[in-house]
């Protein structure tokens, strides 16, 4: 499940039902972005003098994955993803970790070229399940334009999958989080709820949202890719929610983030989930991030659809500032959906 939570008992082999292996899931797995934010601004500031020129994207500032620039026109995307299990299946867990990795490579504009699995195991995990999560996950990279090229896998109390995805990318049109400038329109390709939805969704519900974090954000990438330079700024929307990620576009740029709640397409029982008072177990570590940044309408929200904002997200979709004529066009695509437009006020994101 996406939600963290304490399991006892012993896993039940018969069926195999992942998430009776793992403590915590997906995305929801994630440290908290103010530790990590932490780490990272250390590591960058020992980085500082040794820093390659090459080295377009780094650390200061982070962003989806880092960039190294091999040639006038070629770069190498370089990300890694890997989680415990979010959902029982392990066919679902090999896809939705796949396309979850190869996800921040789209968010850079980049096109996947290869990958390696990162797994550990319990020594006691069934083998088959093991090589069903390793088919899927390499049918996914083919899907997404690469090949899986090896790996490597370690013993492990609590199963963990997830891979280190290449790409490459035009060093003069890589996305980036910041560029969003006042009057553009924030839209975003893949519903919000995952984490909500698998904590407290019927069967059916479950089953839509397990669908979509299979599927790649591919498409929504060479859709912005073709749009050039009126795609102002992009983002993939993952573990700290449509607020977290949003506030990160919205600092980088230097302009507020004005999410509409009406807009906010959710999956099957999300908001039923959150109206009932379900909170995933990233929510309080994600309000925690951006709680000086963040404010809503009580006047026309509440906070069920803040816990939408805050609901961690295993392979979301992208979110991306574009100008009001590229945005039309890809309206055109039912995929894509507002969420908000950029303001001029300061740097924040409000809920309305």
């Amino acid at each position: 499940m996406a939600s963290e939570s304490v399991n006892s008992a012993s896993p039940s082999l018969s069926p195999l039902k992942l998430t009776e292996w793992t403590s915590c899931g997906g995305c929801a797995a994630k440290w908290g972005a103010n530790l990590l934010k932490d780490l990272v601004d250390e590591l960058a500031k020992g980085a500082k003098s040794n820093i390659d020129p090459a080295l377009l994207v780094g650390l200061a500032p982070f962003d989806d994955a880092a960039v190294y620039q091999v040639s006038d026109d070629v770069a190498l995307v370089s990300t890694t993803d890997f989680f415990p299990p979010l959902v029982d299946d392990p066919d679902d867990f090999g896809a939705i970790s796949a396309a979850n990795a190869c996800s921040d490579v789209f968010a850079m504009g980049g096109r996947i070229v290869m990958a390696v699995n990162i797994a550990a195991f319990p020594e006691n995990f069934p083998s088959s399940a093991i090589s069903q999560i390793f088919a899927a996950a390499a049918h996914v990279v083919a899907q997404a334009g690469g090949s899986v090229a090896g790996g490597h896998t370690i013993r492990n109390p609590e199963p963990i999958f997830g891979l280190a995805v290449q790409g490459v990318v035009h060093p003069q049109k890589i996305f980036r989080k910041g560029g969003a400038v006042a009057g553009d329109v924030a839209l975003l390709s893949k519903p919000l709820g995952t984490g909500l939805t698998l904590a407290n969704g019927s069967a059916s519900d479950k089953a839509e949202a397990i669908a979509g974090m299979r599927k790649l954000n591919r498409v929504a990438s060479e859709q912005l890719q073709q749009l050039g330079v009126a795609v102002h700024g992009v983002t993939d929307v993952t573990g700290y929610g449509l607020a977290g990620h949003g506030w990160e576009m919205a600092q980088r740029s230097g302009v507020q983030l004005v999410l509409r709640a009406a807009w906010l397409r959710a999956y099957a029982g999300a908001r039923e989930a959150a109206a009932a008072g379900v909170r995933t177990g990233g929510d309080p570590r994600n309000r925690a991030y951006v709680a000086e940044h963040f404010s809503f309408d009580a006047t026309t929200t509440d906070d069920s659809s803040v816990a939408l904002c805050m609901d961690p997200q295993t392979s979301g979709g992208l979110l991306a500032a574009v100008t009001p004529e590229a945005a039309e066009k890809l309206l055109r695509d039912e995929m894509w959906f507002k969420v908000g437009e950029f303001s001029s006020s300061p740097a924040s994101v409000h809920l309305c």
